[in-house]
């Protein structure tokens, strides 16, 4: 294939007057917005690409409603007026390796064109000029595909040529400066453990390093939680949780996957050639917008290879306000209850990835002042943050929980929290630790606020003791927010929420809604996550239930008399706001009927 192919006569870029001409034909744009934009019409010799140029502006349109004409936006537009298919880029539902072996790189550069989907007959192409189209014929002949073209945003296609071409250059590139087939056939434990001195690429190697720092640039850009590299018979699986979910995005050669987790292990300061142990480590790093992240890193040995987790702690994600966190009035106001006390016990309850992080953390953020002492002991510290002590649990040498707390009690703090409850030593000590004049956090791992009480007594505190110090409980789950731009109102199902929760509790709305898909959220219909709550502040008759035979539906029905908003109330309240759906409140609630 010819990369020195040329535009023919026939063909025109598309011109910067016959945009604005259309848009302001179609009533997009106003009479003083197209006089305005009309004095920066390009130079013959600029490059740059019309409906950039136009967006650039921060224009709003001149229709009703009106929305801001965003290159995505003007994109989509233009697609329609040209009678072409729209597409909006989603990195992580292409295969890189497959459509940027369909088009070489020069050609693809020289006629601005990428490669989106490639099959057994056809051919995709994203372009920004709808009225270049010479290059699809010789394409065809030269692929023996049939060619798709689609209109994409020019920005997108810029990039994503450099990127996808890029990654798969260096894949390439590491696989062929090793010899793979030593490692190629392997297909049981014994063999796989010896992965390493099979002659993978350098986990240095610059190949290498590109395809760990574009990896890590994916994730923060995707707004991921987690990165999973998974190894599998054949090939390496690379996954991102977005939202609490698993995506797949990208396959790697295994003896590629095993040199992106060794140059990963080598930046989290951990031991390279030990394939066998479970192992954890760290990593501080900046996002491409310059924002600080850690990520928590742990390696798990399985039968084809090493398996590596990445956590990944934003700290615009850990440390919210409380209104941002999902937390009613009811639940903020019963939250100041509990922190307005100068000592005793507060619990934040909930599954692993419930969020009880992010509220310890936004509280000690809020609690936080210039004449308090602020001290934590938490495995493994997720976020440092310079007006907290932070010290890490470290088994290895004999600093557990109960220990951390002892030493942190000899360091005159006046708040302490303890990043998890797990056994009666944790217990006893914390208990201690109120009980002198402490205010103390800590988060246990219970189903409801409720049964936190009765989980205090089953690890073996004491009851008069949990009586004497618990201020309050509060439990949560993290449920996904519906998409805002796609969003749509629906009639309720009213049989769907009797079932959650009794009518006259939460008023029943008149419509709800539900999730659509776009391309903001890649068309799941959801997009972000917020809290669900339970607050449970203890008072002294929930005191007096607190006993070594203490029942939980009692506590419970109480709990509820008093004024606790269970996490069906708090759901169904986020349901009735239009902030997500019956069903995801389904997904996450405890199996009960206490409504």
């Amino acid at each position: 294939m010819d990369p020195s192919v040329s535009i023919s006569p026939a063909e025109e870029k598309l011109g910067f007057n016959y945009v604005l001409d259309m848009l302001h034909k179609d009533g997009i744009i106003s009479n003083q917005q197209y006089a305005q934009v009309k004095k920066l019409i390009p130079t013959p010799d600029e490059t740059v690409h019309p409906l950039v140029l136009i967006a650039d502006q921060g224009l709003k349109s001149d229709t009703k409603p009106a929305y801001p004409l965003t290159l995505e936006k003007l994109t989509s537009w233009l697609a329609e007026k040209t009678g072409s298919p729209y597409l909006r880029i989603d990195p992580l539902k292409i295969d890189v390796n497959n459509v940027t072996r369909a088009i070489p790189q020069a050609y693809a550069s020289k006629l601005h064109i990428l490669p989106v989907e490639v099959n057994a007959r056809e051919l995709v192409v994203a372009t920004c000029e709808p009225f270049i189209s010479g290059w699809e014929n010789e394409l065809s002949r030269s692929t023996k595909l049939h060619i798709k073209r689609v209109i994409a945003n020019p920005k997108d296609i810029e990039r994503y040529l450099v990127e996808f071409y890029g990654i798969s250059r260096s894949i390439f590139g590491a696989v062929k400066s090793k010899a793979a087939d030593a490692i190629s056939k392997i297909q049981n434990f014994e063999q796989l453990v010896e992965v390493g001195k099979a002659g993978e690429p350098d986990a240095n190697d610059q190949h290498i390093v590109s395809i760990v720092d574009w990896l890590l640039q994916y994730a923060f850009e995707q707004r991921a939680s987690d990165i999973h590299l998974e190894p599998r018979r054949d090939k390496g699986k690379v996954r991102f949780r977005i939202d609490g979910k698993m995506q797949q995005v990208h396959e790697f050669p295994m003896i590629i996957m095993g040199a992106i987790a060794s140059r990963l292990k080598s930046l989290g300061r951990m031991d390279v050639t030990d394939k066998r142990r479970p192992q954890d480590g760290r990593i501080k790093t900046k996002t491409p917008a310059g924002t600080e992240v850690e990520m928590r890193l742990s390696t798990m040995p399985t039968a084809f290879g090493e398996k590596l987790v990445i956590r990944i702690f934003n700290p615009e994600m850990l440390f919210k306000d409380f209104t941002a966190l999902g937390f009613t009035r009811h639940d903020l106001m019963c939250w100041k209850e509990m922190t307005g006390h100068p000592h005793g016990i507060i619990l934040v309850t909930g599954p692993t990835g419930s969020g009880k992080t992010t509220t310890l953390y936004s509280a000690l953020k809020d609690l936080s002042r210039p004449e308090l002492n602020i001290c934590s002991i938490e495995d493994p510290i997720e976020m440092v943050d310079p007006e907290f002590n932070q010290m890490q649990v470290q088994n290895k040498i004999g600093v557990d929980f109960a220990s951390g707390v002892r030493t942190l009690l000899r360091q005159d703090p006046d708040i302490i929290m303890v990043g998890e409850i797990r056994d009666y030593e944790t217990a006893e000590i914390a208990i201690q630790a109120a009980l002198t004049g402490h205010l103390v956090l800590s988060s246990l791992h219970t189903n409801d606020a409720p049964s936190s009480i009765t989980r205090l007594v089953d690890i073996g505190a004491q009851p008069f003791l949990i009586s004497a110090t618990l201020l309050g409980v509060m439990a949560q789950r993290l449920v996904r927010t519906l998409c805002p731009h796609c969003k749509q109102h629906e009639t309720l199902d009213k049989a769907l929420w009797d079932k959650l929760v009794s009518p006259a509790k939460v008023k029943l709305p008149e419509k709800t809604c539900k999730p659509v898909g776009c391309d903001e959220c890649r068309h799941t219909g959801y997009y972000g996550r917020i809290g669900i709550f339970e607050a449970l502040p203890v008072g002294k008759t929930l005191r007096q239930l607190i006993t070594a035979n203490a029942d939980i539906e009692t506590i419970r029905a109480t709990a509820v008399k008093q004024g606790m908003w269970s996490l069906r109330l708090s759901g169904a309240q986020k349901v009735a706001e239009g902030l997500t759906t019956l069903e995801e409140i389904y997904s996450v609630i405890p199996p009960d009927d206490a409504g």
